[in-house]
């Protein structure tokens, strides 16, 4: 209805987020889209960014495919009640529980016709560069954006299945498989994501390298049988030949800190004919050993985002009870606290949490 307000996070700039009243989604829904009532929302690092030297990926001028522009929105991890959908839009009703699969991309351009929607030049985000967010009281966003979960996936667990996807990507761009020895270098959210994934993808041996001590300890928390290390005081050479086969290092190293060290750290850890996954993004060019890279004849992936197709998938793996990605939230906090018992939460070194949600009904 015309001239109906929403509680709604906004972002401004660089250390400016305003919790405000704003209109809310008002007219006729088109044919291919979705009004949804948010439920759950992460702060992902992409938005803590921007909080602390933005605007990079949130625009301040129009969106060269979406249109959207400062201010934003915040909010591309979260899950959602379906309030009413186009006339084209039949795998959803209204009452449909649904995680949301953020990117927005042309369906008709190079990658899209491949399939490939991660890939756009083109490519937009809810709660990034797209009108509307998570952590508002409602959203308009395209049926394609919009995934059904099981009753055996929770709201919360349904608002973890982005970062989710992150991970999963990673380990399946390793082929992490049954028996596969794997390095996780670092233990922020989507390291410890990767974490729980290896496991699920049934990963024998796994090594962590972390240096924070409280994320250590959650290591060991999430994968009792671990082998957790701070690569500081460690001998990881030794380490590494002493819990391999033959001691020649691991099937798979994935790097999840975005560091040059923490780079180097996975070609070094993996075996000849090993992986290094970069699963971690570098602000900055990294120094590397390209020689040792061609000595031990390894293949490096890169990734980017996620195939948006992996939903359900992940779905079917929380309900199984096998990726329990809720085990990585450690707060829930209502809209209106979200600068100082979210961002600056996350963002104190002295703090030891991983994951915060923004609780809609809160």
């Amino acid at each position: 209805m015309k001239g109906v307000k929403m509680k709604a996070v906004r972002y401004y700039s660089k250390k400016d987020i305003r919790v405000e009243d704003v209109p809310a989604p008002s007219g006729r829904l088109g044919d291919d889209m979705v009004l949804i009532d948010p439920l759950v929302c992460g702060i992902c690092g992409t938005d803590i960014h921007e909080y602390i030297a933005g605007p990079i990926v949130t625009p301040a001028t129009p969106h060269v495919y979406s249109g959207a522009t400062l201010p934003q929105i915040l909010g591309h991890e979260f899950s959602a009640r379906v309030l009413e959908v186009g006339r084209n839009v039949t795998h959803v009703a209204p009452g449909s529980r649904v995680s949301i699969q953020p990117l927005i991309s042309p369906r008709d351009d190079y990658y899209g016709r491949r399939g490939l929607f991660h890939l756009s030049e083109k490519m937009a985000c809810v709660g990034l560069s797209w009108d509307w967010g998570g952590m508002g009281e409602r959203a308009v966003v395209n049926g394609y954006n919009v995934f059904p979960v099981p009753d055996s996936v929770s709201d919360v667990q349904a608002a973890m299945i982005e970062p989710a996807a992150v991970a999963l990507y990673g380990v399946d761009r390793g082929r992490v498989t049954s028996g596969s020895s794997v390095l996780v270098s670092g233990v922020g959210p989507i390291g410890a994501l990767v974490l729980l994934a290896t496991k699920a993808a049934g990963a024998t041996t796994i090594f962590v390298s972390e240096l924070n001590p409280n994320r250590r300890a959650l290591a060991k928390t999430l994968v009792p049988e671990a082998i957790v290390f701070d690569p500081r005081q460690t001998d990881t050479e030794a380490l590494f030949r002493s819990h391999t086969e033959e001691g020649v290092g691991v099937d798979v190293a994935l790097e999840c800190v975005g560091a040059e060290a923490s780079l180097n750290l996975c070609a070094k850890a993996v075996r000849r004919q090993g992986t290094v996954v970069q699963v971690g993004l570098h602000v900055r060019p990294a120094a590397i050993d390209a020689m040792l890279w061609a000595l031990k004849d390894i293949t490096v992936e890169a990734t980017w985002c996620y195939p948006v197709q992996i939903w359900p998938r992940i779905a079917q793996m929380i309900g199984a009870g096998i990726f329990p990605v809720e085990k990585i939230v450690t707060a829930q906090i209502a809209p209106e606290d979200v600068v100082e018992e979210g961002f600056e939460a996350l963002i104190d070194p002295a703090a030891s949490h991983m994951k915060i949600l923004v609780n809609m009904k809160a």
